[in-house]
């Protein structure tokens, strides 16, 4: 369920604070761990990429979670945005009878 008042949380918040600080752990040593790029990473936790089912897939592996939880997160972030940028549009369109 998407919040009414706020922006869900972004993946990349959570990863930060729920995950990396209370580990002590770098975004470089958890580039290394997961095998990509420390961009990729840095751009995930400041909110400039998206989780992708790849990512996903790595972040689950690594912190014994699942691709699910780390895709709803983005999915949350995804569907709030397009309902802020359409909801206009969607308040136009009729329900069936």
């Amino acid at each position: 369920m998407l919040p009414k008042n706020r922006k869900p949380t972004l993946p990349g918040e959570i990863l930060k604070y729920e995950f990396l600080e209370p580990l002590n752990m770098t975004q470089q040593q958890l580039a290394d761990a997961l095998g990509i790029t420390r961009v990729r990473v840095n751009e995930i936790i400041s909110g400039k990429r998206s989780i992708t089912p790849d990512t996903a897939f790595r972040l689950a592996k690594f912190f014994k979670t699942t691709p699910d939880f780390w895709l709803s997160l983005q999915l949350n972030v995804d569907m709030w945005d397009t309902l802020q940028q359409h909801s206009r549009d969607y308040e136009k369109i009729e329900s069936i009878a």
